[in-house]
């Protein structure tokens, strides 16, 4: 049991590496895509003299702070936070629908699946 423990731990670390491998990645691409957008946006109001043509900066910021934050920042700290406090003072969100899954519910299922299956 322990050694699967550890296995579990060891799999769930690696995902989340992962995680954060791949979104330091995207934020690469997306922040060369988010300042050639926002150069070439404000090179297009400053010619044009339309300052309407700067919005859509507005949501590439949000998503490239957001990404920022999830590759170097401090979002999964705070997110690991927000569900240590839902586990300790929120747990009745936790329970499945109907209550937990139990060895009968699941016969019930295999039954109700079953073509072959004849009651007695």
């Amino acid at each position: 049991l322990e050694r699967q423990l550890l296995m579990q731990n060891q799999m769930r670390e690696r995902q989340t590496a992962m995680q954060i491998a791949w979104t330091r990645e995207f934020l690469k691409y997306f922040g060369t895509l988010f300042g050639l957008a926002a150069v070439g946006l404000t090179a297009g109001a400053v010619k044009k003299k339309n300052p309407g043509l700067l919005l859509p900066i507005v949501p590439l910021s949000f998503i490239f702070a957001y990404q920022y934050d999830m590759g170097y920042g401090t979002l999964l700290q705070r997110i690991k936070g927000e569900a240590e406090n839902i586990l300790d003072t929120q747990s009745a969100l936790l329970e499945p629908p109907k209550g937990p899954l139990t060895y009968e519910d699941l016969e019930k299922i295999r039954r109700s699946q079953s073509k072959f299956f004849v009651e007695k």
